[in-house]
């Protein structure tokens, strides 16, 4: 049976770390009260001149180099971005142009941190409909520059960041097995930027309101992420028939390492077998997975037949799971 399978990774950061003692020297914040309440102890953010393209570029360039193919190989490029470029054309556009896939269609996912889940989830159908077919999915993101660096409940959270996967089909039960999506519109003011598009569209009001920045209820967010991580993890490992104790890894999206923690106590998951990289990044929204995922590839972690479970959460609010036999 051919399945879409994950035949290449890439991922990349900027050089720029910014940590949680260049934070205390910015807002009322502290070291300790930050890793303490998130587990983050540092982030990257790019310089000034610097777009979520350039980003996706360089980590599907380093997708295509493991894989051995061209970029002129791409059929699709699909970008989760909530930080693109620019509002048209498409991130994914800007990223086939610059990497030279010619033949490629590209368009982007807008769903919050579970961008990348559906990218994913794209690909899997596309490639169902035609296993020729070779996709490029990415998660990008340049949170730095929508975030509001004098609220401390939030600046401290985002970094910037960029991953891939290349996908194709193949024979045997090694890829996506399945994918899961969910969104709740009423929920939108946990996490939302108001400001720049139809509802408030710019404007020196917009401006001077400070509405082009990340909002955030954290206490409500959080309690609402704790609960859909969980569900929607259970919900993959009931559809493809197994347990928790089945699964080699859980990948979930690095927004908060209490977050994680609690989902995964509530579908009995053990902590040695998540896998976290937020100590270092901090949280960049629909790249935390492909990120992580590609960092595991790199060091030799993933082996083949692992099982590894997906999961995230994000504005919209969105949630998501995926699992894949590697």
């Amino acid at each position: 049976m051919i399945k879409p399978r994950i035949i290449a990774t890439g991922s990349y950061v900027p050089p720029k770390v910014l940590t949680n003692a260049d934070l205390e020297k910015m807002v009322d914040t502290s070291d300790e009260w930050i890793t303490s309440r998130s587990g983050i102890r540092e982030r990257r953010i790019v310089e000034r001149d610097v777009a979520t393209s350039d980003l996706g570029t360089q980590a599907a360039l380093s997708a295509l180099e493991m894989a051995g193919l061209s970029a002129g190989d791409l059929d699709f490029i699909i970008t989760g971005t909530n930080s693109p470029d620019m509002f048209f054309p498409c991130t994914s556009c800007f990223i086939q142009s610059k990497i030279g896939a010619k033949k490629a269609a590209g368009f982007d996912i807008l769903a919050g941190c579970t961008s990348f889940i559906h990218t994913l989830s794209l690909a899997d159908k596309f490639i169902r409909e035609d296993p020729q077919r070779k996709v490029m999915a990415l998660g990008a993101e340049i949170m730095s520059k929508v975030t509001d660096w004098k609220d401390r409940g939030t600046c401290v959270l985002f970094g910037d960041g960029a991953g891939a996967v290349l996908l194709t089909g193949e024979e045997g039960d090694r890829g996506v097995l399945s994918t899961h999506l969910h969104s709740d519109g009423s929920l939108w003011e946990l996490l939302y930027m108001p400001g720049g598009g139809s509802a408030n569209p710019s404007s020196h009001e917009t401006v001077d309101k400070n509405m082009h920045c990340i909002k955030m209820a954290g206490n409500q967010l959080f309690k609402v992420a704790v609960r859909a991580l969980a569900e929607v993890s259970q919900e993959t490992l009931e559809f493809n028939g197994l347990k928790s104790s089945d699964i080699d890894y859980m990948i979930p999206h690095q927004a908060n390492t209490r977050i994680i923690e609690a989902a995964a106590k509530m579908i009995n998951f053990p902590m040695e077998k998540v896998y976290l990289n937020i100590e270092r990044f901090g949280n960049t929204s629909s790249a935390t997975i492909p990120i992580a995922l590609d960092e595991m590839n790199r060091s030799g972690m993933l082996k083949p037949g692992n099982l590894i479970l997906l999961c995230s959460f994000g504005t919209g609010v969105t949630w998501g799971g995926a699992l894949i036999r590697w």
